[in-house]
């Protein structure tokens, strides 16, 4: 019979190591480009196998992971919408006035896109990146 072990708690990563995998957090945005909705799946794996190792990747990855679940996939949901409902009216002339804001509407998820290219940046060189609106309530939320 063997004798119980307790396991070590996870070593805390190293800065370099940080920055690397709250970078990779962010540029999961880019995984939605090759399956159109799996992006949120990167941020959320690296908080689960990193949240006990730093608190900064996995504030980093939360964020991450909500900012792209309401600009990316709620994006493409409000995007789908305005171009059924611009299809519907066109048969009564008014969806040709729709086109224009459906078009806007449709560019939601490539800022998601740039903005969370631009965090990863920002975190692979260090900075403490939040977000806007995001971030601040986030940190909130998270602190307490």
């Amino acid at each position: 019979m063997s004798e119980y072990t307790p396991q070590q708690p996870p070593a805390p990563l190293t800065p370099q190591e940080e920055r690397q995998w709250a970078m990779l957090a962010h540029l999961g945005v880019l995984a939605n480009l090759v399956t159109g909705f799996l992006g949120p799946v990167v941020p959320l794996v690296i908080y689960m196998i990193y949240k006990d190792r730093s608190r900064y990747v996995s504030y980093q990855s939360l964020q991450a992971l909500v900012f792209q679940f309401i600009w990316w996939v709620g994006g493409g949901v409000l995007s789908g919408v305005a171009w059924a409902i611009t299809g519907a009216l066109s048969a009564v002339i008014i969806g040709l006035i729709c086109i224009p804001f459906a078009c806007i509407i449709s560019a939601m998820p490539l800022v998601a896109l740039g903005y969370g290219v631009y965090g990863g940046i920002q975190c692979n060189q260090g900075a403490d990146f939040k977000y806007w609106l995001i971030g601040d309530w986030f940190r909130s939320t998270l602190t307490g």
